[in-house]
């Protein structure tokens, strides 16, 4: 529903903020040739909360607002402080050594990457949470890629793209119980609803995998010498057995219970430190400096480590300040109105569903890259275009398809959108440290991108989006929901704000 409440302001002034914050942040990109979003966009803060100022916000409502978009994301900031104690202490017990080395000895190179993004999308449904995915199986599935000599960006590609699509699709997933709450949908709906999307994506990546797979493995004597040297550089180093890898079993099995991940998270770090101390005999001590700092070790095989020197709740503190800041920049940009007039002026030009549904996953697309936080890209989406969706008679599981579309998948995709900071940081990508031609992991995490694409295409024929039945509407009528009013030609009115009226 909208917030009428908020401050009026024009759509130059809410652009203002944004602009300037895009420049200074390809200042910081391309002329300091340094990728450290943090600063541009506390200054972007400090731009929105000018530009609000001026628009008649006062301080204390931007700081409300800043404060109630933090609280949000909360929950993903204690995900991300549990997935770098659980990178940590799962190295130490040979849990994530131990899926290298048999993943080496069982896995034909040729099937890795599809292999990988198949893995990764299980393992996501049954954890509800991509990031816990990419700090754990992702980065054994990392060092099992540099072992066939798999370019990383593919391996970040195919990780990405099965880990975010079983996010989507997980009933235990944050983002997928938040679309149908913001849309007023079922979520076992919504969830039946993505199938049309993003199975053909996930499909199509698959079949570009495997082909990928049989053209990147060369010559099979240096792979193998190079997998021999990386597995006997662990058993070296590690017990490495079956037992250690039951502690992502029990994960796996406690998700699978639908319980909360973050307990299931908490739980996994306290298996993995008793498997540290019953297989590797680490001691506790040792355990609470895993869990802080991260692991640490030196075997003289440089692909171990550099996947195996990571973790600890240290490692996660560049993406938790990124993650503060995105949330209080995108809060700030929502209390003074700039979000709502930016998106009044998308919807205002639409004249057809296919428009509707595209300028839907645009703007939540347009969110995740200006607000850097997918949370925020689904609930602004949802909330500003339910009032068109029910004008022109459309179910409202287009519009909680279209923000996961925009938000959830699209997230990975942008280096300092919370999602592709937690991917660079765990995948262990160069990113940051001078090493951009890592970024290529954008374009190939397929079923990421071409989710939205296929649900645009739909949008335009028609296909796949179905109409809102009686009892939708009434439900719209008992909840007094807001509705846009469309002409006869599906063509809004020109007083936007005034054909705005309310069921009853």
């Amino acid at each position: 529903m909208m917030d009428t409440t908020k401050p009026r302001i024009g759509l130059q002034w809410a652009l203002l903020p944004i602009l300037l914050t895009f420049i200074v942040l390809g200042i910081q990109l391309f002329v300091f040739d340094t990728f450290t979003p943090h600063v541009p966009l506390v200054l972007g803060i400090g731009f929105a909360a000018l530009v609000g100022r001026l628009n008649g916000t006062s301080w204390k409502d931007m700081e409300e607002g800043m404060l109630h978009v933090v609280s949000v994301g909360l929950p993903a900031i204690g995900i991300l402080i549990l997935v770098g104690m659980l990178t940590g202490v799962w190295i130490a017990s040979g849990t994530v050594p131990s899926l290298i080395y048999f993943g080496l000895e069982l896995i034909s190179p040729q099937f890795f990457l599809a292999a990988a993004a198949l893995l990764c999308a299980v393992v996501s449904v049954s954890l509800g949470t991509s990031w816990g995915t990419v700090g754990t199986v992702g980065l054994a599935l990392m060092g099992i890629g540099a072992g066939f000599d798999i370019p990383v960006y593919w391996t970040a590609g195919a990780v990405v793209s099965g880990a975010f699509f079983g996010d989507k699709v997980s009933p235990l997933s944050d983002t997928t119980n938040l679309a149908p709450a913001v849309t007023g949908v079922n979520l076992f709906d919504h969830i039946r609803n993505l199938a049309p999307t993003t199975l053909p994506a996930m499909l199509i990546a698959l079949v570009i995998y495997l082909l990928a797979g049989f053209n990147l493995v060369g010559d099979e004597s240096a792979s193998l010498a190079r997998i021999a040297s990386i597995n006997n550089g662990l058993s070296e180093h590690f017990m490495l057995s079956w037992w250690t890898v039951l502690p992502v079993v029990l994960v796996i099995g406690m998700a699978v219970m639908r319980l909360p991940a973050i307990p299931v998270l908490f739980a996994g770090v306290i298996l993995g430190g008793l498997a540290a101390m019953g297989f590797q005999g680490a001691e506790v001590k040792h355990l609470f400096a895993y869990a802080f700092s991260g692991y640490e070790i030196a075997t003289g095989v440089a692909e171990i480590d550099g996947l195996l020197n990571r973790g600890g709740i240290q490692s996660m503190t560049w993406v938790i300040t990124l993650l503060l800041i995105a949330l209080s920049f995108g809060g700030v940009l929502e209390s003074t109105g700039s979000m709502r007039a930016i998106l009044d002026a998308v919807v205002k030009r639409i004249r057809s569903f296919g428009g509707l549904q595209t300028s839907a996953i645009g703007s939540s697309m347009v969110t995740n890259v200006v607000a850097g936080d997918p949370y925020l890209s689904i609930a602004l989406t949802g909330r500003m275009f339910g009032p068109a969706y029910r004008g022109m008679g459309y179910s409202m599981l287009n519009l909680s398809r279209a923000t996961e579309e925009g938000g959830t998948l699209v997230s990975p995709l942008v280096p300092w959108n919370a999602g592709g900071a937690v991917v660079i940081t765990s995948l262990g990508l160069g990113v940051y440290s001078g090493n951009p031609v890592d970024l290529l992991y954008i374009p190939l995490a397929f079923a990421c991108w071409l989710s939205p694409l296929i649900g645009i295409l739909y949008g335009w024929t028609g296909w796949f989006s179905p109409l809102a039945s009686d009892k939708e509407k009434q439900s719209w009528a008992e909840q007094g929901e807001e509705v846009m009013e469309f002409d006869s030609w599906g063509k809004q009115s020109e007083r936007f704000n005034a054909d705005i009226y309310r069921v009853n």
